[in-house]
């Protein structure tokens, strides 16, 4: 059943040297594997991600993938230190209090990687 079995995000890239720095250099993650067709990053709880080449990437208007982090200030923090810049969305219901916004149970903030891919940081409350 898919349910049981792991499930993975690809995070397209237009220009995968770009990206691979942002993920590498500024993120700060470890290639796992490189393929012929892009790069895995793994994650915790074993969980990962695959980085491939194509001309679509950063068309998407919504998250292309989160992590769950027990303290989002920290992370949010860590991230703007790197020098990663966030995103502001108007999201109903919910406050807004810097870069972290929080309702519906979490707080969440969001950022874009050099493709234009949107990302998240999520902690549930």
């Amino acid at each position: 059943m898919l349910q049981e079995s792991p499930m993975y995000a690809y995070i397209p890239a237009l220009d995968m040297a770009r990206a691979r720095q942002f993920y590498e250099q500024k993120l700060g993650f470890r290639a796992k594997m490189e393929t012929a067709g892009g790069v895995v990053y793994e994650f915790g709880q074993h969980t990962a991600c695959f980085l491939y080449p194509t001309p679509n990437a950063g068309t998407s208007k919504a998250s292309q993938a989160f992590w769950q982090v027990d303290d989002v200030e920290r992370e949010v923090a860590d991230l703007r230190a790197r020098g990663v810049e966030f995103e502001h969305y108007d999201v109903p219901g919910a406050s807004t209090r810097g870069d972290i916004v929080t309702g519906g149970g979490a707080k969440a903030a969001w950022f874009k990687d050099t493709e234009g891919n949107i990302l998240a940081i999520i902690e549930e409350e």
